[in-house]
């Protein structure tokens, strides 16, 4: 699989989210998931503390075992756990990694990322803490996750010269939310900050299994209240036609999910989670259609043009 990279980290351009950890899987599922990936060429395991009520570190760690080194492992900190265990204050941050640490079962973190932005805390305070973490060998690279182009601009600005900086910022992003590419896409570009995919099938819509005129899948992740807001009318139509300009030319929906917002050079690797080794695989081998300039417009069409 082809690699890009994050700061210092060479990663998979598919990397596996682990948000399905402890919540949906228990620790043998997790591991099939785990096993698949690695097998699979997947080296950029994306999880946070928050996940599986903090067990899927632990499930991650314990699935990796000595292939530890073999991969990159990211995470997050700043959700809440519960009211003593939140935000982004260096007292917290200090706390939260080394909580990190010990649930996944290593001695450092490759990315460590704030899950959200903290209004209570100024990010200055909260990059230095992270700066202390660099430099004692606990992690190696600081990302990002939900935040605005305003918001990364801040953290440049408050970051101490030759002190650590965010090196990526993972926001949801596929060809059903397009919102980055006005400012968050553009901001990266222009501060040499890696940016990262999560959602990049809008949920599963863009997976093919939800089909217009057809019910959603029982037990799927759309056959719920949040169903009602993605399965509409106008997305099912520009999914209808996303799946006949993809298999017109030989290639599938998953496909295109992947490998269309691999277009950008900013984008390192794109997150998604798995339930199976099957859909691990899947996943992995959605990378490699090379999409040209005439079937980007084609793309761009249809889905602007909403159905």
């Amino acid at each position: 699989m082809d690699t890009r990279r994050i700061g210092s980290l060479e990663v998979s351009v598919v990397g596996l989210g682990c948000n399905n950890f402890g919540r949906r899987l228990d620790f043998d599922a997790t591991s099939a998931v785990v096993d698949a990936a690695l097998e699979a060429g997947i080296t950029f395991f994306d999880t946070a503390d928050t996940y599986g009520g903090t067990k899927s570190e632990e499930y991650l760690g314990r699935a990796l075992g000595r292939r530890r080194d073999d991969v990159v492992v990211a995470t997050k900190f700043g959700s809440r756990i519960d009211e003593q265990r939140r935000g982004a204050s260096p007292e917290y941050v200090r706390q939260a990694v080394e909580d990190s640490l010990r649930r996944l079962g290593t001695d450092r973190i490759d990315l460590y990322q704030l899950h959200w932005p903290d209004p209570e805390v100024p990010i200055g305070e909260t990059l230095g803490a992270l700066d202390e973490l660099v430099k004692a060998g606990k992690v190696r690279e600081v990302g990002c996750s939900n935040f605005s182009a305003e918001q990364l601009r801040e953290a440049e600005e408050a970051t101490r010269e030759g002190a650590t900086r965010f090196v990526s910022v993972q926001n949801e992003y596929s060809l059903l939310h397009r919102e980055p590419e006005r400012e968050v896409l553009p901001e990266c570009e222009r501060l040499g900050v890696a940016f990262v995919p999560y959602f990049p099938l809008a949920n599963s819509l863009l997976t093919g299994k939800y089909r217009r005129g057809q019910a959603a899948p029982s037990g799927s992740r759309l056959d719920s209240s949040r169903g009602e807001k993605m399965l509409t009318e106008e997305n099912l139509a520009v999914v209808e036609r996303l799946i006949e300009f993809s298999a017109s030319r030989g290639h599938t929906i998953l496909e295109l999910a992947f490998s269309w917002p691999l277009r950008l050079p900013t984008v390192a690797s794109v997150i998604a989670g798995s339930t199976s080794a099957e859909q691990a695989r899947g996943n992995a081998a959605a990378a490699g259609w090379q999409l040209t300039d005439e079937k980007l417009n084609e793309v761009d069409s249809i889905v602007r043009g909403r159905g």
